[in-house]
């Protein structure tokens, strides 16, 4: 006869409840490599993914009492770790970039006649514009036209549908060419 495994809602009241540790470590056990998958997804790099995920869990220990029910453990726990790994993802960008080069400045802004001849100046008032964006569009622009990275490999980095990262590059560079154009106008 097969053992009925409690619920991840009981095992959370359990734990709030008892000072025994074992309903944590049945979690623990139960998500490290969902946990450790999500992490790896965002690194590509065994170790610090190894890293991430036991930070996430130590994340997971201080604040379980702040877990609300309002959706699954497992959805709550899943937030806590994207944001975790995206947040340490905008720390330490785990590509290089490099400031634009002159031929990919034309396929981010579009054809437009102040930059048919990009030189300095404008490559620099291109950088002040992409720092205007919040870091993930940003490295979604770099990684996309600078580095080459599919949109399969972004919508796996970001656990985004294809769809989404489509979405996000288009209102992306939407929101890059308004940027430069107002700056072009000022």
């Amino acid at each position: 006869m097969k053992k009925h495994s409690p619920a991840d809602e009981q095992l959370v009241h359990a734990f709030l409840t008892t000072p025994s540790p074992q309903s944590f470590d049945t979690l623990y056990r139960r998500y490290l490599e969902k946990v450790y998958r999500t992490c790896l997804s965002f690194t590509n790099d065994t170790q610090t993914a190894q890293d991430y995920a036991q930070d996430i869990f130590l994340k997971v220990f201080r604040k379980l009492d702040t877990f609300e029910h309002q959706s699954s453990f497992s959805t709550w726990l899943y937030a806590i770790a994207h944001n975790h790994c995206l947040g340490q993802h905008r720390r330490h960008s785990r590509l290089p970039t490099e400031p634009l080069a002159p031929a990919h400045v034309q396929t981010i802004v579009g054809n437009y006649s102040f930059m048919e001849d990009a030189d300095e100046d404008r490559l620099r008032l291109l950088e002040l514009q992409l720092a205007q964006l919040s870091p993930m569009d940003r490295d979604l622009l770099r990684l996309k036209y600078e580095q080459g990275v599919s949109i399969a490999d972004l919508s796996q980095r970001y656990q985004l549908s294809e769809s989404a990262v489509k979405m996000r590059l288009k209102r992306s560079r939407d929101r890059l060419r308004d940027l430069c154009i107002r700056a072009g106008d000022e």
